[in-house]
């Protein structure tokens, strides 16, 4: 038997106006996120449920760029991506481009069992639906915030991608990511958070979601990249770093969280904040929102 961990990520970016402003909004949020997951590993469930709850309450917050509240495209418009990914058999699901679905990071764990890696666009949606799961008007998911954001362009300085990792009582890995994408990008554009090996990454020995510029991750491929590394014998804390600068190479900044199967946690960043948190038995959750 293992001791279970949780952690979450509210996205990597500056030391914003906002993000002072909002400081408790978003440290309640990071513990109603944790005591999410917490409950689903309470229930009995295991670490892709605890992963799954707890971004779904991180998709529900418009402080957050994903689900609600997400960044708009040039045109005005909302495309929503999310993936998961469990450790024990590295089976994956990613969804992109998505428009009416409520939690995207739920159409992503019902692809975990499908032959299909990534849908989409509305194939996406259209899967979300046909799993039941709740569906709205596109125009629903946009807020005022977003707005004067996307008239600001100030996306690139505040807290963006969301996501989760876990480590279970049996054993299991598992992370989750979700993200609106980044304010003013082109209609079309899909960055790391959905791909599997660039924003997610699990397997037998480590769970990472990672949050930034994610045109640079997904060249660095940095969440697959912590893995080998931590797999030929790094530390956690070395591979994320290693990881980070990759990233840098290829030109761009963010963050990560990820979980080891001993229960080690590592949340380096390259820019000025990163909401997060972390749960353990016995313990209160702890968040941080610089």
């Amino acid at each position: 038997m293992n001791r279970p961990v949780l952690s979450v990520h509210g996205g990597a970016g500056g030391h914003t106006d906002e993000l002072r402003e909002h400081a408790a909004e978003y440290h309640a949020a990071l513990e109603r996120a944790l005591a999410a997951g917490t409950d689903a590993l309470d229930a009995g469930s295991g670490a892709v449920e605890a992963v799954r709850a707890a971004v779904i309450v991180l998709e529900s917050v418009p402080l957050f760029n994903a689900g609600y509240g997400s960044a708009l495209c040039t045109d005005g418009s909302v495309e929503l991506s999310a993936s998961v990914m469990r450790g024990s058999d590295q089976a994956a699901g990613g969804v992109a481009m998505m428009t009416r679905t409520v939690h995207p990071v739920e159409a992503a764990v019902a692809l975990l069992d499908e032959p299909e890696v990534l849908l989409v666009g509305p194939s996406a949606d259209a899967h979300a639906a046909a799993n039941g799961l709740e569906q709205r008007d596109p125009a629903e998911f946009v807020t005022e915030r977003q707005r004067q954001k996307l008239a600001e362009r100030l996306a690139a300085a505040e807290p963006a991608t969301v996501g989760a990792v876990c480590l279970d009582k049996t054993g299991l890995l598992a992370a989750a990511t979700s993200t609106g994408g980044l304010s003013g990008q082109r209609p079309g554009r899909v960055g790391d958070s959905p791909l599997i090996g660039a924003g997610t990454w699990a397997d037998n020995r480590v769970a990472v979601s990672c949050t930034g510029q994610g045109e640079a991750f997904i060249r660095a491929g940095a969440a697959r990249l912590v893995a080998a590394l931590v797999e030929r014998g790094e530390t956690l804390e070395c591979a994320a770093n290693a990881a980070l600068t990759a990233v840098a190479d290829c030109g761009g900044s963010g963050g990560l969280i990820a979980v080891d199967a001993h229960g080690n946690v590592t949340a380096p960043r390259s820019m000025g904040a990163m909401p997060r948190g972390v749960w353990r038995p016995g313990q209160k959750p702890d968040t941080t929102v610089p």
